[in-house]
């Protein structure tokens, strides 16, 4: 989209707004950033930079002097400067979709209610080993921390730009175009935007998919039963090539051409040749990445670096030398013969399922946060078995504390602080002390990343680990 003398609004001046604003600013468009509260110092500092207008503590009518606008993720269309923009017919975009005009790289997207940073992260790590061997650079960039637009007029054709994707993200996106796109799964999550509607929420990250050609490539989780409804066999005629991956022998018999697979501790590749061995899973489920959920993340990874063309050796080899992600399933420390994990990052109920699933013998949780519309009875089965206590925060401290009443020992803390030293003083040797909240951070911190920080924080004060 040649933006160059168009009039764009910027709705939201955080980090991706700014990031967009600049983008376009300095691609010749006349841009206004409009913030419902205040944009930070830095953000300020750089607005001002650029030259860009800029209102703040409300969005005006000046927010519709515009050819297009571009809207920050965390705002949903139900807001009354969205629903003012949408009745004036102004087209309203993502700072994904607006970074997408600009990109002369290939483009691997990646989204999914779970497992999609790991992922991100894995295919950034094996895309930057292939660069070094084939001269081109691998960008990590999207929900994953850094904003699309900031790093897109730095890519080459060559390049590869690793795009994490939130359905918020995808929901502004009419011409984004991956190369190569992955779904990790989809579950429920985020319901409160999306009115209660699985549907609305799966339509959103289905748009990932929505502009792809012949020439791409769609990965997809066969065991997630919403995506095997929506791809396997290519029953609906898609244009793109289909790449599903699964744990268990019936995937070879999902209709594609290509799959990968974990079955009796070999991760498999189907193609038109046969059933190749890519590698052992204990070549990679160590002590920091371990659990079912990674081998999701393996198989996802490795099925998009085969699209994209990059070598099994080298993934192979990327893949095995993985720690994990910060905030995911992190070991933090031992301490006094407890472990302790920090899992910040698990800000729905699927995400907490996964990792009591992954940690052997029995837990002491820390959960809560703001609820998100949490069914928290799926993990009564897994509580029963291995949750010794359930310690709650947060907004949904007491839903927390009645829905687990009976099922295992539970109580309540003020502040992370404090659920930290109810933590220590309940933990014994050989259990494991396990931060998955399973809500969102919003009630008590600025992002799950603080969460996390905060939590490692806590313990190391207790004794240096």
């Amino acid at each position: 989209m040649d933006v160059h003398g168009k009039k764009a609004s910027i709705i939201g001046a955080k980090r991706s707004g700014v990031a967009a604003a600049e983008l376009l600013a300095k691609s010749g468009a006349k841009v206004f950033v409009s913030e419902l509260g205040e944009p930070g110092a830095s953000e300020a500092e750089r607005l001002a930079d650029c030259g860009i207008p800029w209102e703040q503590d409300g969005h005006t009518d000046r927010v519709c002097d515009a050819d297009f606008c571009v809207v920050s993720p965390g705002i949903p269309r139900t807001a009354g400067i969205i629903r003012r923009v949408l009745e004036q017919g102004i087209p309203l975009y993502s700072e994904i979709e607006a970074a997408s005009w600009f990109c002369k790289a290939r483009i691997a997207g990646i989204t999914g209610t779970d497992g999609k940073t790991t992922t991100s992260t894995l295919l950034h790590r094996i895309a930057e080993a292939d660069g070094m061997k084939n001269d081109y650079r691998a960008f990590s960039v999207g929900n994953i921390g850094v904003p699309f637009s900031s790093l897109v007029l730095d890519m080459a054709p060559a390049d590869l730009a690793v795009v994490e994707l939130s359905s918020y993200q995808l929901e502004g996106c009419e011409t984004f175009r991956p190369d190569v796109s992955v779904i990790t799964n989809i579950t429920p999550d985020h319901l409160d935007r999306y009115n209660g509607d699985m549907q609305l929420y799966a339509a959103a990250k289905f748009r990932i998919y929505a502009s792809q050609r012949a020439s791409d490539t769609l990965v997809y989780n066969f065991d997630d039963p919403l995506l095997r409804a929506q791809f396997s066999g290519n029953s609906r005629g898609f244009p793109f090539r289909i790449v599903p991956f699964g744990i268990g022998n019936d995937v070879p018999g999902s209709g594609s051409e290509e799959a990968f697979f974990y079955d009796e501790g070999m991760i498999r590749h189907l193609t038109a040749e046969g059933i190749s061995e890519v590698f052992s899973g204990e070549d990679f489920l160590k002590s920091s990445f371990r659990g079912r959920h990674n081998i999701y993340n393996a198989l996802a990874a490795l099925a998009a670096a085969a699209a994209l063309g990059i070598e099994e050796s080298v993934a192979r080899k990327a893949i095995s030398g993985f720690s994990g992600v910060e905030h995911r399933q992190e070991f933090v420390c031992s301490l006094d013969g407890v472990e302790w994990i920090n899992d910040s990052k698990a800000t729905n109920v699927n995400a907490l399922l996964q990792a009591l699933d992954a940690v052997p013998g029995s837990i002491v949780l820390i959960a809560g946060g703001r609820d998100k519309g949490n069914d928290y009875t799926v993990l009564f089965d897994v509580v029963r078995r291995k949750v010794v206590t359930v310690i709650a925060i947060g907004e949904a401290r007491e839903k927390i504390l009645q829905v687990f009443e009976g099922i295992t020992r539970t109580a309540g803390a003020d502040t992370l602080d404090d659920a930290v030293a109810l933590a220590r003083e309940s933990a014994e040797k050989g259990q494991t002390v396990l931060f998955s909240p399973g809500c969102a951070s919003f009630d008590m911190f600025e992002n799950f990343e603080e969460r996390g920080r905060l939590f490692k924080r806590s313990i190391l004060a207790l004794n240096p680990c």
